[in-house]
């Protein structure tokens, strides 16, 4: 079961979030997102647990729960959205001659 995580405090790793969720279970994964140019922390991230049972555990116990001084917000996670494509923004639609 993939879960999704948000609130978390910038100081907060993998490894603890990890440490957090095994209490409910097994953790197959964990991914916190980073922003690509400072590679710090965007505050949210994904837990994958064995099972759902276990997930939905996790996920009963810990949202609302405060750590490091933030309120998480844990739910099962939504499957990823596929985005669209960006314009070139060097085309001709968006160059102007001033």
């Amino acid at each position: 079961m993939n879960i999704y995580v948000s609130n978390l405090s910038f100081h907060t790793s993998e490894e603890d979030l990890k440490s957090l969720f095994s209490n409910f279970g097994v953790v197959t994964s964990v991914k916190i997102i980073l922003d690509r140019l400072t590679q710090r922390s965007r505050g949210f991230g994904f837990v994958e647990m064995a099972s759902s049972d276990e997930g939905n555990t996790a996920i009963g116990k810990l949202h609302g729960k405060e750590i490091e001084g933030r309120s998480l917000s844990v739910s099962v996670a939504r499957e990823r959205e596929e985005r669209s494509t960006r314009k070139n923004f060097n085309n001709n639609d968006y160059s102007r001659n001033y």
